[in-house]
C-alpha cells in the first residue's frame, strides 16, 4: 500500500465517521461541527483526485459561508432538544431500508464492468504549469456550454419562483413609496406658523403665587 492509498482510506474513514455523527449527535452544534469535518475530509479526497479548484470551493463556500450560517442560526435559536429527539427511533427502520438500498446500488455500480479500481485508474500526473481552474473553465464554456447555460436558466427560474411563492401582500402593512419620497418638497412637509407673543395678566400671576 502506497502513501496515497493510505491517505485515501484514512480520509474516507474520517468522512464516514463524521457523516454518521452528523445524524447521531444529540447536540445540533456538534452535528454542524461534524458536518464541517466531513466537508474538510471530502476536500482532501478532491485534492487526491487533483481537483484543487473543487476542493477549495468546497471549503470556502460550504465551510466558510454555509456552515457558519448554520452554526449562527443553531446557536441563536432556542432549540428544544427533547422535542427534536422525539420520533428518531420511529424512522430508523425506514432509514435502514434506504441505507441498504443505497449500499446495494453502490455495489452494483462500482462492481460493474464500467467502474471499479481497474477500470478507473489514478489520474495521470500533470505538469507544474497545469491549471485545474483553467481546464475546468475551458470544458464548461466549450464542450458543456449548453448544459451549463441550461442549468443557469433553471436556477434563475427557481429563484424567481421561490420569491414569487414567498411574496405575500398584507392589507394593513405600512410601506413607503420611494418615488413619493423623491418628489417631496419642503413646503409639503414643513409649515411655519407665526404666533404673537402674549404677556400673562398680572392678576393671574398674583393668584398663582398666592395659591399654596
Amino acid at each position: 500500500m502506497n502513501f496515497e492509498t493510505f491517505v485515501f482510506y484514512f480520509l474516507a474513514a474520517i468522512l464516514l465517521f463524521a457523516g454518521v455523527r452528523v445524524i447521531t449527535a444529540r447536540n445540533p452544534v456538534h452535528s454542524a461541527l461534524f458536518l464541517v469535518l466531513a466537508f474538510f475530509t471530502a476536500a482532501g479526497l478532491w485534492i487526491l483526485l487533483e481537483a484543487e479548484f473543487l476542493a477549495i470551493t468546497l471549503v470556502l463556500v460550504y465551510v466558510g459561508a454555509v456552515m457558519v450560517l448554520f452554526l449562527f442560526v443553531v446557536m441563536m435559536l432556542d432549540i428544544n432538544l427533547e422535542k427534536l429527539r422525539e420520533g428518531f427511533w420511529d424512522y430508523l427502520p425506514l432509514a435502514a431500508i434506504v441505507t441498504v438500498l443505497m449500499m446495494l446500488e453502490m455495489v452494483v455500480v462500482l462492481g460493474g464492468k464500467h467502474f471499479g479500481l481497474t477500470q478507473m485508474p489514478d489520474p495521470a500526473p500533470h505538469a507544474a504549469d497545469y491549471s485545474n481552474t483553467k481546464e475546468l473553465g475551458r470544458l464548461l464554456y466549450t464542450q458543456y456550454v449548453y448544459p451549463f447555460e441550461l442549468a443557469s436558466v433553471i436556477l434563475l427560474v427557481a429563484i424567481v419562483a421561490a420569491i414569487a411563492l414567498t411574496l405575500r401582500r398584507r392589507k394593513n402593512t405600512k410601506h413607503q413609496n420611494p418615488a413619493d419620497q423623491v418628489r417631496v418638497r419642503r413646503q409639503d412637509r414643513v409649515r411655519l406658523v407665526s404666533m404673537p407673543a402674549e404677556k400673562p395678566d398680572e392678576a393671574s400671576d398674583a393668584s398663582t403665587k398666592e395659591t399654596p
